[in-house]
């Protein structure tokens, strides 16, 4: 049995996740303190929105998809409903495994993991990190249950910061982009629809482009870049402001 607990877009992203590729509703439980919220994801996905002890005692992996902010006290709620074999998985920023474990009993086997929002499309990339207890075999399966929104990678659990800035914020530097993009063709006529189309399918392109695992951006940049033309013009406007 899998429990999320916190019914954000986060947690329905993976609940949604989890339901599309082979788990039963009857095998995922779901936490979330908004009563008229967990009425809607039971409605909506046939899964059963328990209380937090009842997750917590049921579940063999449990999943924390709350705020940073709230993970302490959380976490203190859960310790003694949980089983001695429970393998907890933290999806909130900045929450180290050192931490989950101290706020649980015992040799708790712990997972941080650190999705995007391209998660709530199954586009997500998630990095995970395994505590001082947890298995080979737990950490395999966290990366399974999280594959269900994305792609998945390992990383030691030093890194896993500098996963957030690069992951976990990185889609909001592309969306800055974007809408400059947009803005900027809008002001040169364009119809706000039209420019917004060119965007997202430049951006899209792009990225499947670089996803060859053959290619890398300096050379994809300078493809695109004639020596004398407007790219190279645009570019040197960009590198001129910095």
């Amino acid at each position: 049995m899998i429990a999320i607990i916190g019914g954000g877009k986060m947690g329905e992203a993976l609940l949604a996740g989890l339901l599309g590729t082979g788990y039963e509703p009857n095998q995922v439980l779901v936490t979330e303190p908004s009563p008229e919220r967990a009425e809607e994801l039971q409605t909506r996905y046939g899964v059963s929105a328990v209380p937090l002890a009842e997750s917590a005692r049921r579940a063999a992996t449990v999943v924390l998809a709350v705020k940073p902010q709230d993970m302490v006290d959380l976490l203190d709620r859960i310790d003694g409903d949980l089983g001695s074999d429970t393998l907890v998985i933290s999806i909130a920023a900045g929450i180290t495994t050192s931490l989950l474990e101290k706020h649980l009993s015992g040799e708790a086997a712990v997972v941080r993991a650190m999705p995007n929002t391209p998660a709530l499309v199954g586009r997500g990339m998630t990095a995970v990190a395994g505590g001082a207890h947890t298995a080979d075999g737990q950490l395999d399966h966290a990366e399974s249950l999280l594959r269900s929104v994305g792609v998945v990678v390992r990383v030691p659990e030093r890194h896993m910061d500098t996963v957030t800035a690069i992951s976990g914020s990185g889609p909001a530097y592309f969306y800055f982009i974007a809408e400059t993009m947009i803005e900027a063709g809008v002001a040169m006529g364009m119809t706000r629809a039209a420019a917004k189309k060119l965007v997202t399918q430049t951006v899209g392109g792009a990225a499947a482009m670089l996803d060859d695992p053959g290619a890398h951006p300096v050379v994809l940049r300078e493809a695109v870049t004639s020596p004398g033309g407007t790219t190279a013009a645009a570019v040197r406007e960009l590198e001129r402001h910095g």
